[in-house]
């Protein structure tokens, strides 16, 4: 059976028997009272990380970097609040998760450090394809821990002007 179509199936069922649980301890209107309420916390800080993430984008753009690891966040924090605006407490455990600063950032690190890209790039002869020998996130990770050491490959010099 696809994983995925479990976990659609089981993640409903787990939320039932979750908020059924809760809703002997506490009462049916205060266990709809807390969902409420934690979606209402949870978009709240979304939109407080959101509107850093986009932040640090920015500014990561305005240096000419690209903004690889905001975008990444950005993606988290989606399905953060996505799994938020789901009503449960086991759904609104894993968008907090996703949403809170130091778990968002560890999660991105376990998550990343398990992923290689290599990127292909086209060779002068014309017809042939090559593959680097370091992955993206290798060679910018590299760059970043020696500030000094710049790959000429990567340097485009030149003039800008900015219109207004």
């Amino acid at each position: 059976m696809n994983k995925f179509l479990l976990l659609f199936i089981a993640v409903p069922l787990i939320e039932m028997v979750v908020l059924i649980k809760v809703g002997q301890q506490i009462g049916a209107l205060s266990t709809i009272a807390l969902v409420i309420l934690t979606a209402v916390i949870g978009i709240a800080l979304l939109k407080q990380q959101g509107i850093a993430m986009l932040n640090r984008a920015n500014w990561k753009l305005n240096q000419g970097q690209i903004p690889a690891r905001e975008m990444a966040e950005g993606i988290v924090l989606a399905v953060g609040g996505a799994l938020l605006l789901t009503p449960g407490f086991v759904t609104d455990a894993f968008g907090f998760i996703c949403i809170l600063p130091g778990s968002r950032h560890f999660l991105l690190n376990q998550v990343l450090k398990n992923i290689s890209v290599n990127p292909i790039h086209h060779s002068n002869s014309g017809s042939q394809w090559q593959e680097p020998q370091e992955s993206h996130w290798e060679s910018t990770h590299q760059r970043q821990n020696q500030p000094g050491k710049q790959n000429a490959g990567d340097v485009i010099e030149g003039e800008y002007e900015r219109k207004k």
